[in-house]
């Protein structure tokens, strides 16, 4: 099964390529689908995806706006099922788990409330620069989901941060012609100096929130 699924990923361009070459609306639609499951199931990369569309509209095969907003849909429909899912863990029911069990984890339902207040505060941030980093693109969307986040300023930032994201991606793609791949390669050295600094940013963000919480409590 795992080779099944490997081979599918690796196929992925191969069944965009063939698409274009049948027909252009059949080639927009499998892009969507294709954007939509780099959502859903991270291995998918969008970094060429979308750079080998751009290859196609420097080949003059695909409109440059139409597949953008075609990747852009494609990706906002697949940020949807991570926040429902995150919202499936909803306020209140870790409320009501936090009142019965949360005195054996140090954790009470006012430690909730001050937490959403936090991404309340932050949380547009969150969306909409996380939808620019390869790596969390894809997870942010939980704790969007988690914290209650209303559904049109998900989507709202949700949409602003991803048109970026694949306007870049396209238009790199165009820019480098037959090379888009080597766009792969640059997002991945970037990503691997990423995923650290954002790291130690969350555990800035967490321990000034614990002192601060302990200094409430004290």
């Amino acid at each position: 099964m795992s080779l099944i699924f490997v081979n599918f990923l690796t196929s992925i361009p191969d069944y965009i390529s063939l698409a274009v070459e049948k027909n252009s609306t059949i080639a927009y639609l499998t892009i969507c689908l294709a954007m939509f499951l780099e959502n859903i199931i991270p291995p998918i990369p969008s970094e060429i995806i979308m750079p080998l569309g751009g290859f196609f509209v420097y080949q003059q095969k695909l409109n440059f706006y139409i597949l953008v907003f075609w990747g852009l849909l494609g990706t906002i429909l697949g940020s949807l099922p991570w926040y429902y899912l995150g919202r499936l863990v909803n306020e209140k029911r870790l409320s009501n788990f936090l009142d019965k069990k949360g005195k054996y984890l140090g954790i009470s339902s006012d430690d909730l409330n001050k937490s959403k207040r936090w991404f309340d505060k932050y949380g547009v941030s969150l969306v909409f620069w996380g939808r620019l980093v390869p790596g969390i693109r894809t997870l942010i969307s939980v704790p969007a989901g988690i914290e209650l986040m209303p559904l049109r300023k998900f989507l709202l930032w949700t949409t602003f941060g991803s048109l970026i994201w694949v306007v870049l991606l396209t238009y790199s793609g165009y820019l480098f012609g037959e090379n888009y791949r080597i766009i792969q390669t640059y997002l991945d050295q970037i990503k691997y100096v990423v995923k650290p600094i954002l790291i130690l940013i969350f555990l800035y963000i967490f321990i000034r929130i614990l002192i601060r919480f302990l200094k409430n409590r004290a």
